[in-house]
């Protein structure tokens, strides 16, 4: 009896472990980090499910990008996969006043490089003052 349970435990792990190896992957879920200017996004564009800590009442949203040590961020209202390494992201700041289009492209395993499109300026907060970002940023996978 004990054999047929180790068996069945066995054969169960491996049925589930082949599942997981046959999942697509999902580079547009996770964490990305600029170190250059201390920013980072939390993604998770195929579920949408992410929610902002301390500021629940925007819900489930695609991502937000923010600063370390800062509760000010953008949020990712929408997104659009527009093939395996591009997505089309519509970005709006925490009091709705701005917004911009970007486009996230992976470059390789660990590697994004985030592109604002057309619209306001990103700009976070920075030891008291508000610091312009480049159009063009590259994010790292952690």
């Amino acid at each position: 009896m004990t054999k047929k349970i180790i068996l069945c435990i066995t054969l169960l792990m491996f049925f589930f472990s082949f599942l997981r190896a046959n999942e697509p992957p999902r580079p547009f879920k996770g964490y990305l980090y600029n170190s250059d200017y201390e920013v980072y996004l939390r993604l998770n564009l195929y579920d949408e499910d992410i929610i902002i800590p301390g500021q629940e009442l925007f819900g489930q949203l695609p991502g937000y990008l923010s600063k370390e040590h800062t509760t000010y961020c953008w949020l990712i209202v929408s997104s659009e996969l527009t093939d395996n390494r591009n997505a089309k992201l519509v970005v709006t700041n925490d009091y709705g006043s701005e917004d911009f289009t970007a486009q996230l492209t992976q470059q390789n395993d660990s590697t994004y490089i985030f592109n604002n499109l057309g619209g306001s300026a990103l700009k976070v907060p920075n030891k008291g003052k508000w610091l312009k970002l480049p159009k063009t940023l590259i994010f790292k996978k952690k």
